[in-house]
């Protein structure tokens, strides 16, 4: 399955454009459906840019990889 996950609300705190704290639980659940349940996972977010590149380099930190960023397959053009 692939799931979209926003990031602002949902992963950390709304700071935007600031990045939050994290939310607890949100990181490790979501790498558990990666890893358990084979789930892509895809950052929906409003965030681009700078932005955005805070938010994936945030989420590679905890060790969240995402398949795809605000696009519903990697090199898609929106």
């Amino acid at each position: 399955m692939i799931i979209a996950v926003d990031f602002d609300g949902t992963i950390v705190e709304h700071k935007y454009p600031k990045i939050g704290a994290e939310i607890p639980f949100a990181v490790e659940t979501l790498i558990k459906l990666q890893k358990e349940h084979h789930h892509r996972l895809i950052l929906w977010t409003f965030r681009i840019g700078k932005e955005l590149d805070e938010a994936i380099e945030f989420c590679k930190s905890k060790g969240l990889i995402f398949y795809s960023h605000n696009a519903a397959y990697p090199g898609e053009i929106i």
